[in-house]
């Protein structure tokens, strides 16, 4: 069979060709980064995102950042609070705001949500963390904050017992459990403020207002998350780095899961966040596992999730070797294509694995081509970073 037969170009028309493909309309459709900070991808994703919204009634997006300050960006497009810069600046992490295309994209929803009563969201669905993990200050207290009498503890008991955000924004617990408070008595006490701050918010819903509503379950879930997380910080023993992996995961698939009652989201995340299979990770003499977002989310949409993962050819210069997926697909004549992963997975026979000598680029893994939907391919990619 001819590679073409199971590939377009990526182009709206090719989009919305997939998605009448599929078993049943996405409700999260994920479209996955081999690499973080590929420009090209990035523009292509915001091509991707206005064709979705224009055409396949999407009404919003969720990128791999910080859930909390991802409020930040959904205010600025909702009501233009803030300026753009300010915005670049305090509504995204792990540098994102840097990046152009996600400057045009909250650009252009902006100016979408302007000019049309039906209004595009915008959410981070990430933790407030990635390797070491911000204080719980500004979930716990904005969750105190929102709730009604009569409340497990007061505001100054909540400031008492978290202290200066240094001693929980330590990176020497990266390497160092020792040095996270995150089994500390305050911090056991915290667990258990927050698990009643959570109980009290069901007992009060029906008085809140949508938005307050929303904000208070997104404070919630961000509380008693960031302090398992560090929790899990704390823990000696050789499974810590996949079990925060792990808790990392379920508080996106949790995020994913609040963003998917607004309508269906375009996700945007590493590859390694919106696979389906267990994911793998070897430490030391032992082997860590754990469930990616995108995994825990398929097990509860099943067929209303669907994964694009992206791919590329040649990558900084680096040219896929011969018989690997990335070098089949290169053969393809568009220099962005849309491909059935699936049907490739049935007709390529034992394509090699190709080795990345960058630590930041994640080539597919040719025995995961079956649990892929589709797949996004670049010709030729260059990384900002």
């Amino acid at each position: 069979m001819d590679i073409k037969d199971m590939a377009r170009p990526l182009d709206g028309a090719g989009v919305s060709a997939f998605l009448r493909s599929l078993p049943a309309k996405p409700l999260l459709l994920g479209l996955g980064e081999a690499r973080h900070f590929v420009g090209e991808l990035g523009e292509l994703r915001n091509e991707i995102f206005r064709h979705l919204v224009e055409h396949e009634g999407y009404r919003s997006f969720a990128i791999e950042s910080d859930c909390l300050r991802g409020l930040v960006v959904d205010d600025h497009i909702m009501t233009g609070a803030g300026t753009l810069d300010d915005v670049m600046e305090r509504g995204f992490s792990h540098s994102f705001g840097a990046s152009p295309a996600n400057r045009e994209l909250v650009r252009w929803m902006r100016a979408y949500n302007a000019e049309h009563d039906e209004k595009l969201r915008f959410f981070g669905f990430d933790g407030p963390l990635e390797y070491w993990a911000e204080s719980p200050r500004q979930a716990l207290t904005s969750l105190h904050a929102l709730l009604d009498d009569p409340l497990p503890c007061t505001r100054e008991t909540l400031d008492t017992l978290l202290g200066p955000d240094d001693r929980w924004t330590n990176e020497a617990t990266v390497m160092d459990p020792s040095q996270s408070i995150g089994r500390s008595a305050d911090a056991q006490r915290l667990r258990l403020i927050a698990d009643d701050l959570v109980a009290l918010l069901d007992t009060q819903t029906p008085r809140m207002n949508a938005t307050d509503r929303e904000r208070a379950a997104l404070y919630g879930r961000t509380a008693t998350g960031l302090l398992r997380y560090h929790d899990g910080m704390a823990d000696p023993s050789p499974a810590r780095i996949g079990r925060l992996s792990a808790l990392r995961d379920a508080m996106m698939a949790a995020n994913l899961r609040a963003a998917a009652e607004h309508g269906p989201v375009l996700v945007f995340a590493h590859n390694l966040h919106l696979q389906r299979p267990r994911s793998l990770m070897r430490f030391g003499d032992h082997v860590l596992e754990w469930w990616s977002a995108g995994a825990i989310i398929g097990a509860h949409l099943g067929d209303r999730y669907a994964f694009l993962a992206s791919a590329f050819g040649t990558i900084d210069g680096d040219t896929p070797p011969p018989d690997t997926v990335e070098d089949i697909l290169s053969t393809l004549p568009w220099d962005h294509s849309l491909v059935d992963a699936r049907r490739l997975a049935g007709t390529v026979t034992k394509p090699a694995p190709r080795v990345s000598h960058h630590f930041a680029y994640f080539p597919l893994d040719p025995a995961q081509l079956d649990t892929i939907d589709g797949i996004v391919f670049l010709k030729e990619a260059v990384a900002l970073d």
